[in-house]
């Protein structure tokens, strides 16, 4: 596993997640809204989707690599972070937010 790829990997799928939930919190009012879409909607269709369903639930999450899980994070991380600062602006008086 080399170093640079997956902290660039990790950075894109941070910004990624923080620029759609950002625009899904402009558009919806909502504030965790990409968080709730992320934990429940996202993850179950990318692990059921890649799942072998002839191995055991844990054998296939054991399966994925480190750099997975990390990116994984990081998009989390982003929905998070977007939810938190549009938190942030609507308390600052920004009512277009």
């Amino acid at each position: 596993m080399q170093f640079i790829p997956v902290l660039v990997l990790m950075v894109l799928f941070f910004v990624m997640m923080f620029g759609i939930g950002f625009i899904l919190n402009m558009l919806m009012k909502t504030t965790w809204f990409p968080c709730y879409l992320f934990v429940i909607v996202i993850l179950p269709i990318v692990i059921y989707s890649l799942w072998d369903h002839s191995m055991p639930l844990g054998t296939h999450l054991g399966s994925f690599h480190i750099v997975d899980y990390l990116t994984g994070l990081a998009g989390l991380v982003g929905a998070f972070i977007s939810g938190w600062a549009i938190k942030k602006l609507r308390q600052g008086g920004y009512t277009m937010f």
